[in-house]
């Protein structure tokens, strides 16, 4: 591949689907580009993209954060083992897709009467879009990624991370106060079918993740922008999740339209297990997700994940019980088994170490899982979090909004395909048995959103990076090229080769391009 395919590639729109609106312009021949289907390919490229999702989401976040791993490929993010190319796939990915897209279409609608509601949502995208990348990488190209990643007119400028931030809750603020039902529709798009309303809420839940991870840098502007944003109005219902509802198709490297966080994990031909921290912190409060996440399966060969016998409660019943892997091991290290377990059929089953150890439950990983971007149990559980951390008052007090997010945590499985419907009784008994305690109340706040957020390695990711919970234990081994948990992503090969100047002028501000180097937002 040529190393300047990044400031070459011409404006890209892979995907045709009726469900997801007309994708069948074709970008590189007509000076009059459909913004709406930028905005549509943006959307489904951020989990639609297999690519970045495989390299990116399974290789190296779910492991990083001790959600999911313990197969080889897993090893990067699991035992810090660096493997820069994975590091580059985000990167290397957005700008020449959807970013490209996202920011022209900005562009074309700017001013531009009859499509003040189509600019605002691409405003909204083109924050969300970039808010993943700086989170990862830190000062990235921000201003100038509107033209040089596809000209030759200059390289771009690395902007600043807190710049970048406070560019980012200038435009959801002036976003949001764009939106006007009475304009023009968006009926196409992804997320919301064109509901203004429902984006108005997206905008501000938005902006209040984004204010919290400012909180440590500057908190007087984290509070400011959080009491507007809830003032104007924030998810307040599963009902008005932000989720991509993906087809039930099994993605290539050149389709999005099936959820790629699904098929990394189920295409694999070792499938990831559950890792023990993630297992025992729902075995130990007596979770009841700990009935529905996590499931046996008897393996078969070739990998068939859809056609395999459930046999976790007959595992559960043996001298063995429910187990995960350990986090820093490989799947077949501390091996677990044989037992004699009975099978559906009647006849006796030896399960052994890839039986036993736990995965997640397959409808979780089916190709037309959605994709939930940003959500009403996280929301709430952010509201917690400022009103602890910050000494806020937003409507209701923070236990209740930490009650109302592990709720709808627990809710939510359900909008999973064949996804389990957790018992009342059984949220109203964990609630009663883990409330808030004084003194450990970001802890467990952020717990729950670190459970809530399975499946969205980047952002749990952050979200650990900025709470500092759950308190994960580095576990290096002998493969491990770092002692400590990774804390941000190095900066691709090409850009050092084609950008080294701005390059430099960025890795100064953290002392090292290392994988060890926290983001500007990440401070100790």
């Amino acid at each position: 591949m040529k190393k300047n395919i990044l400031y070459t590639l011409p404006l890209l729109l892979l995907v045709a689907c009726s469900k997801f609106g007309d994708l069948n312009t074709d970008p590189t021949k007509s000076s009059k580009i459909n913004p709406e289907n930028q905005l549509i390919f943006a959307q489904l490229w951020f989990s639609g993209d297999l690519s970045t999702q495989e390299r990116t989401n399974s290789i190296v976040l779910m492991p990083l954060v001790q959600q999911l791993g313990a197969a080889y490929y897993a090893r990067v993010g699991g035992m810090y083992v660096k493997d820069a190319t994975r590091l580059w796939v985000m990167w290397e990915n957005s700008y020449q897709n959807d970013v490209v897209n996202i920011v022209d279409a900005v562009q074309r609608t700017n001013n531009v009467p009859g499509q003040t509601n189509l600019n605002a949502i691409c405003r909204i995208m083109k924050v969300y879009t970039f808010a993943r990348i700086t989170d990862l990488y830190g000062d990235i190209p921000y201003s100038e990624a509107a033209t040089a990643y596809y000209t030759q007119i200059k390289r771009p400028v690395y902007d600043k991370q807190e710049d970048i931030y406070n560019n980012f809750l200038d435009e959801l603020k002036a976003a949001a106060a764009q939106l006007d039902p009475a304009k023009d529709k968006v009926a196409n798009e992804v997320f919301y079918k064109g509901n203004i309303n429902s984006w108005k809420k997206f905008a501000n839940s938005l902006r209040i993740r984004l204010a919290l991870r400012i909180a440590k840098r500057n908190p007087d502007r984290a509070k400011k922008e959080i009491t507007e944003a809830f003032a104007g109005g924030v998810i307040s219902s599963n009902a008005e999740i932000c989720m991509t509802r993906h087809l039930d198709i099994q993605n290539n490297y050149s389709d999005v339209r099936g959820n790629s966080v699904s098929v990394a994990i189920n295409q694999q031909s070792g499938m990831p297990k559950i890792i023990s921290t993630f297992l025992n912190q729902l075995k130990n409060t007596n979770d009841p997700r700990i009935n529905y996440i996590p499931r046996c399966y008897k393996q078969n060969s070739p990998m068939k994940p859809f056609e395999r016998e459930d046999i976790t409660e007959q595992v559960k019943a043996s001298a063995v019980g429910l187990v995960g892997s350990n986090p820093g091991k490989y799947v077949y290290d501390d091996w677990v088994g044989p037992v004699t377990i009975k099978l559906a059929n009647g006849t006796n089953y030896n399960a052994v170490n890839g039986d036993i150890k736990c995965e997640l439950n397959t409808c979780f990983i089916r190709n037309n899982a959605p994709f939930m971007h940003l959500t009403y149990a996280e929301t709430e559980l952010l509201l917690a979090d400022a009103e602890v951390r910050l000494g806020l008052s937003l409507g209701d007090d923070a236990n209740t909004h930490y009650r109302n997010g592990v709720e709808a945590a627990m809710k939510q499985l359900s909008l999973y395909p064949g996804g389990p419907v957790v018992p009342d009784t059984a949220i109203t008994r964990f609630l009663d048995e883990n409330p808030l305690q004084a003194g450990t109340e970001l802890k467990q706040i952020n717990t729950q959103l670190w459970i809530a957020l399975m499946l969205n390695g980047p952002e749990a990711f952050a979200n650990w990076r900025r709470s500092g919970y759950p308190e994960l234990k580095a576990t290096p081994n002998n493969e491990s090229t770092s002692l400590t948990i990774p804390r941000r992503f190095q900066y691709p090969l090409s850009e050092k080769e084609q950008n080294a100047v701005n390059v430099q002028a960025a890795v100064s501000r953290i002392g090292e391009d290392d994988w060890t180097k926290r983001v500007w937002w990440d401070k100790e």
